[in-house]
């Protein structure tokens, strides 16, 4: 059967290999090789690239395929667990993406909350950045995923859930510490950490705001090796609340110029979505009325 074989393909791309699709669908690995291929030969165009030291990669035949077969697999999805919900015998999956704050923060309460009233759905997580769980969303990886307003020109559907606030990280000990707000031309001459990741142009636009230029010493991606970096006292640091009070011997100020990055819950079509999914965000959408604590 066909979607069987999209199932199987499926599976190859997003675990990119052959012997974790076997795994994963309880198939042994010839089977996964000979549904691909099978698929290949139907349609008389090779999908995927096999290379023993690259690994498994989309030809651009299988990169413009992959959304409509993603598609056909999540309305089967639909379709199965409408007919659950009906009979109430709730089952189906939902594919979230995230990024690692909301992984530590919000989902671990979003999910206790959901699985209360719908035990028996499954998920599975891909944690990624802002750009990857875009692209999830666009390719059909996942159902929905964490992103920050403002950080994608991709029309999603969005439920907003917080405002996280940007705040200074600082070692302990400094000069810093014994002040409740921190003004921007006050970190002027600062050592500075400035993170290359995610939310590097929130930062870049309060040093932009305030028509100053931080002192750069370091330049690092990594959201937990900053964090470490500022207790060592090697510099201190601006990023979101939501993470930096998660990292011990960390301290934090806020800062008199104040910003927000607003997180929200994307999903490609919501009008689309399986039951599963809608609910999902229902159930988000009133866990996150009152402030995260």
């Amino acid at each position: 059967m066909t979607i069987v074989r999209f199932d199987v393909l499926s599976q190859v791309i997003e675990l990119g290999s052959f012997t974790k699709a076997a795994d994963e669908l309880s198939m042994t690995q010839s089977a996964v090789s000979h549904a691909v291929a099978s698929l290949e030969t139907e349609w008389g165009v090779p999908l995927l690239i096999r290379d023993r030291k690259k690994g498994i990669s989309l030809t651009e035949i299988g990169y413009k395929t992959y959304p409509h077969i993603r598609e056909i697999l999540n309305r089967m999805e639909s379709i199965q667990q409408e007919i659950a919900f009906t009979t109430n015998l709730e089952k189906g999956a939902i594919r979230i993406g995230t990024f690692a704050s909301a992984s530590s923060c919000l989902l671990p309460k979003l999910l206790a909350k959901f699985q209360k009233k719908h035990p028996k759905i499954e998920f599975t997580f891909y944690e990624g950045t802002y750009e990857e769980i875009t692209e999830w969303l666009q390719s059909g990886i996942i159902d929905i995923g964490f992103v920050v307003k403002g950080k994608t020109n991709i029309e999603f559907d969005l439920v907003p859930l917080i405002q996280d606030k940007m705040v200074v990280a600082l070692p302990p000990g400094h000069r810093f510490n014994e002040k409740r707000i921190v003004e921007m031309r006050e970190l002027e001459k600062e050592p500075f950490i400035m993170p290359t990741g995610m939310y590097q142009s929130h930062v870049e636009e309060l040093f932009e705001e305030a028509k100053i230029k931080p002192t750069i010493r370091f330049e690092v991606h990594d959201c937990t090796t900053i964090a470490n970096m500022v207790q060592e006292g090697l510099g201190v640091t601006i990023g979101p609340e939501l993470f930096l009070k998660t990292q011990q011997n960390v301290e934090i100020a806020t800062l008199q110029q104040t910003s927000f990055r607003e997180v929200a819950l994307a999903c490609s079509n919501l009008s689309e979505a399986s039951p599963a999914v809608k609910e999902f965000l229902t159930v988000a959408e009133n866990t996150f009325l009152e402030p995260v604590g």
